[in-house]
This record gives structure tokens, sequence and C-alpha cells, in this order.
């Protein structure tokens, strides 16, 4: 049986020692919530911005107080290790991101990132011993904000060759690239090849990530923990229409070519082809609509949308993204505009969730006491990614009314308490196989 510091990790004396310093963990989070381009209760904090190099440097200091040796690899993903009794074997990893979107919340990834410190304080406290090796991990952007690339780090964690060639040109919107911003807050600060970010096969034996649900699931049930069983697969699309334009007076309704009106045809399309999928769990958001010029009485000559899909089906999904493929290419001959652009920017699988990492965390909430729930999750994480490279877990807390990129989004202290607890218990669990 497995040992927790010298008596088996499933007795009730084991359980009683994992003492948790919430009001500690709700004080960082607060502290880092500062480190902010938006007035609070808002926090934008954006890749490779000064406030995005500010909060590393908060968690990396607290990484350090907790005793983890600290280490980053080019694009600034953060590794806080504890080596185990044994620190040849592949370690048990857990973490997740801190950068925020636009006015969203302050809970967000960040739970997963100090609570998983606090994880391992909570272990250390409790006098426990591990085995393997356990690493807590802070990913450089999760968010697509800047380069509109979601999962950055954790992409590149699983050997996304692709994506480390297109790093070397992209840009974002004030046309900086994507290496000058990295060196600009002191990364990939000698070399253009990014594939010494790529993890060997091996690296990690598991890992787990802390979330909040980011739905209302949990909430409206009553439940405190809720299991990973799946991660949904996301997609994301990138349309542009090009129209002649003209004097919002001067032309006729009849010999126009509106590039504006083709997009806001294709954004209704694509609520259309979702709820006839069939399936709830076939979701569809156009989040992103541009207009150019811009002005009130020009008839838009160019226009720029962004669709979001996703479903656990990744078949379904795929059969949706070719329907909106088809519907733009119908408008195009009924508005006698030019599809100018129809790009997939990612097409990713969905992910499965390890039964031994389900196990381990079922294991904790039983013995903890606590109510669960077996769940997918309709949002993509960098968990996603992990579970290419590595057996993979996420543990679930409550989110008042599901709230999530709103200022509005918020956890309890006591949530917030149970999820750190069953997260410190399974990386107990796992370090010691």
């Amino acid at each position: 049986m497995d040992q927790f510091s010298g008596y088996s990790i499933l007795e009730p004396t084991s359980i009683s020692s994992l003492s948790v310093d919430a009001q500690g963990l709700q004080n960082q989070i607060d502290e880092l919530s500062g480190f902010s381009d938006a007035p609070a209760p808002s926090v934008t904090r954006v890749l490779y911005t000064d406030k995005d190099v500010l909060a590393r440097r908060y968690v990396k200091k607290l990484m350090g107080i907790a005793g983890l040796s600290v280490r980053e690899d080019a694009v600034g993903n953060i590794f806080g290790r504890w080596d185990g009794s044994e620190p040849e074997l592949a370690a048990v990893a857990t973490g997740s991101h801190i950068d925020a979107i636009p006015y969203s919340g302050k809970y967000d990834g960040v739970v997963g990132v100090l609570g998983a410190i606090e994880a391992i304080n909570v272990l250390k406290r409790s006098g426990f011993k591990p085995k393997r090796p356990l690493e807590v991990i802070s990913f450089t952007s999760e968010e697509p904000t800047r380069f509109g690339i979601s999962c950055l780090g954790s992409r590149l964690l699983a050997g996304s060759e692709n994506l480390a060639n297109s790093l070397k040109t992209i840009t974002d919107s004030q046309n900086i690239s994507f290496l000058d911003a990295a060196r600009s807050a002191g990364y990939a600060k000698t070399e253009d090849d990014l594939s010494s970010v790529f993890l060997k096969k091996g690296t990690y034996s598991a890992f787990v990530e802390l979330h909040i649900e980011q739905g209302p699931i949990l909430e409206d049930e009553g439940i405190s923990i809720g299991i990973v069983t799946a991660i949904a697969a996301p997609a994301s699309l990138k349309v542009e229409f090009e129209g002649n334009g003209g004097h919002a007076g001067a032309v006729l309704m009849p010999n126009r070519n509106d590039a504006g009106l083709a997009a806001a045809e294709l954004a209704l399309a694509v609520e259309k082809h979702v709820l006839e999928s069939g399936s709830v769990d076939t979701v569809g958001t156009v989040g992103i609509l541009e207009l150019h010029p811009g002005a009130i009485n020009s008839i838009p000559s160019k226009s720029h949308i962004e669709i979001d899909t996703r479903d656990i089906d990744e078949k379904r999904r795929n059969q949706v993204i070719e329907k909106i493929h088809e519907t733009a290419i119908r408008i195009t001959k009924t508005r006698g505009v030019k599809l100018s652009e129809f790009h997939i920017v990612n097409q990713d699988p969905p992910a499965l969730s390890d039964e031994v990492v389900v196990n381990a965390m079922e294991a904790a909430t039983k013995e903890l006491n606590l109510t669960s729930k077996l769940m997918i999750s309709r949002a993509y994480h960098d968990s996603l990614f992990m579970a290419r490279v590595s057996p993979m877990g996420m543990i679930f807390i409550p989110c008042y009314k599901g709230y999530s990129h709103k200022p509005e989004e918020f956890a309890s202290i006591e949530d917030m308490s149970n999820g750190v607890k069953v997260l410190a218990f399974t990386l107990a669990k796992l370090s010691l196989q």
C-alpha cells in the first residue's frame, strides 16, 4: 500500500494533516490581480507585457519561498521542482496559466498555479516526502489574446513543430514579432529555434490541473469537486470577405457588394449549423467581427470574423466547420463578394483523462469526504496538450454562477481549499506510484 510520510495515504490521520492556508492563497490571488493593465476588479494581463513580466516574477518568488528550484524555458514556461527521494524518475506535474484576456477576472488559471504552489506547501507541512519529483508549471499564454494562438506554451511543450516554425514570423496587431516580444520580456535571447522547449518523452509520469469550472454545474448541483474525464475539441477559424465598398447614400441597395453583410450572414450561419448538429455539446461563437473602413457612412469593403467552434466529438465538429466553409462560398455568390481568406487556425482533437489519474482524484475526494462528479470540460485548457505527452487529469471547483472571462468571476475560499486538498492528495498518491 502507498505510504504517506510513514503511514498509508489513505488513512484519516494523513488527511487531517492536510492544512491549507486558504486566506494566504486568497491574499496571493488578490496581489497577483494587481499586475493588470485594467483597473480592478477587471484583470488584463497579456503575454510579454510589463504587467505579465511582473506577474511572472511574483510567481517565481512564491515558488522560491516554497523551496522549489525554479527554471524557465525559451518562451517563458516556468517550472518549480521539488525533487523526490528518487529524482531520476519521471516527475508528476501540475499547473495552469496566469495570463488574462482583457477585462477578465482573477481566478481563471491563477487558482491552478498559486493553488498548485499551496498544494506543495500543504504536503511539506504534513511531512510528506515524495518518491517521484513534483513540478509546478506556469504555462505561457494559454489565452490567444496577443498572437491568436491558444495554449502557446503547452503546445510547444507537446512538441508542435508547426507552431515552433510559425512563431519565427508571426506578428501581433501592432506588427511586433513574437520573437521581438519574447526578447523584450527576457526570453528567446539567443535562439530562433524554439524546439528546445519540446519536452523529452517520459519527462512526466502524470499531469493534473486544478481549475475553476467556468460553468454553473457544480454550483447549481451543490457538488464540491468536478473530476474531468475529457476535454472538448476546439477549433478556430479566420474568415475575410472583400466587397466594393462605397458611399452609404450614393450606392443603391441592388448595386451593393457589402462585405459587412456577408460577415453578418456567416455569423448567423455559424449559429444555425451548430444548432443543426443535434447535440448540446456542439457550440460555436463569433467572438470577433471587424469592418473596414469602419465609418458609419461607408459601405464596408472588407470584413474580418473569427469563429470558435467546439465539440467533444471531433468528427461532428469538423462537419460543422465544413458547413461553415460551404456557406461562406455560397455567400460570395449571392452577395457578389470575394472570400479572401478562410483559414483554420487550429483544429485540435479532444483529450481523454487517464484512468490512473482519474482514480487518484476520485480516491482523494472520497478520503476527504467531498462530493464529486465526473464531467466534461467544454473549455480548452493546457491539459489538452499535456495529454499528448503525459497521462492527464483535471480537478474542477465551483465558481460563482459559472462566470469566467469577466470581472465577476469568483471562487470561494472554501472551494479553493477543497480543490487544493484534492490536488495535494492526488499529487502525493501519484508521486508514490
